[in-house]
């Protein structure tokens, strides 16, 4: 029987709630308490574009002897594939990654979109427009003029806790967001949403997620816009729910059986 904490990297030099949602999916889908280790310590790696730090580790000649799960995970720009034949990959976020790294596979998801089944309880719907920033945007005059002059928007911080953040976010009648995981949390409760500009942030892990589930991913909503696009966002379901009801199924089948409670 297995009691032990299951050791997860996930990516904590700033304070974010997409990269700190790891814990909680990755508890949820293993039925074990989990606890934060370095990647060389890590047994998988989960939510995130963190394949990166699997490659710095495991495509070392000195690498460790035991090999890590990689389940769900991304990158943020293509990667030398030395490392791969040294872990186990049980799932990727996307195509795009699979594809950078020569894995043929098609069990595709971010196992962020399994945030709703995690924290259990739905919160109360209202009819606010969430807007979720990426932790690099945080501080935008042009968000915080919007702010004032529009009671409809709600500002949600991606520096609180983890639970808040998706709360808020499950919340809301709608929400805009350049955070990929206010994306993700969204799509989870099934809320629609719109792409907001990540400025300078990398694109792919977006198209990447995106291409995963079955979502068509428009060019991004600039932010000098998001005034003008109010009126017109919709609160219906979304035309990907099959998709995310496949990537949700597909994350559970895929976990990897030896880290489960139990195993």
């Amino acid at each position: 029987m297995v009691d032990t904490p299951l050791h997860l990297y996930w990516w904590n030099a700033k304070p974010n709630f997409g990269d700190t949602l790891s814990q909680f999916v990755t508890a949820y889908a293993s039925g074990r308490a989990v606890a934060h280790a370095e990647p060389r310590n890590a047994e998988i790696f989960a939510v995130g574009s963190i394949m990166q730090f699997a490659k710095r580790v495991w495509g070392n000649e000195k690498h460790p002897a035991h090999r890590p799960a990689i389940w769900g995970t991304g990158m943020m720009a293509p990667l030398k594939t030395d490392f791969v034949a040294n872990v186990d990959i049980h799932m990727l976020r996307g195509p795009i990654t699979a594809a950078l790294l020569g894995v043929k596979t098609e069990a595709y998801g971010d196992p962020g979109v399994l945030t709703a089944e995690a924290l259990g309880a739905r919160p109360e719907r209202h009819d606010k427009i969430g807007l979720v920033l990426h932790h690099s945007q945080l501080g935008d005059p042009r968000i915080v003029a919007l702010l004032k002059a529009e009671p409809s928007v709600q500002y949600i911080d991606v520096q609180g806790t983890p639970e808040q953040v998706c709360r808020e976010i499950g919340a809301c009648a709608h929400v805009i967001s350049s955070s990929l995981h206010g994306l993700i949390v969204a799509d989870s409760y099934g809320i629609a949403n719109t792409w907001l500009d990540p400025m300078k942030h990398a694109r792919l892990k977006y198209y990447d997620y995106a291409a995963g589930v079955g979502r068509v991913m428009p060019l991004p909503l600039r932010h000098d816009d998001i005034a003008a696009a109010l009126p017109k966002l919709g609160t219906g379901a979304l035309p990907y729910a099959g998709g995310l009801a496949e990537a949700k199924d597909r994350l559970i089948e895929n976990f990897p059986a030896h880290l489960k409670a139990g195993a």
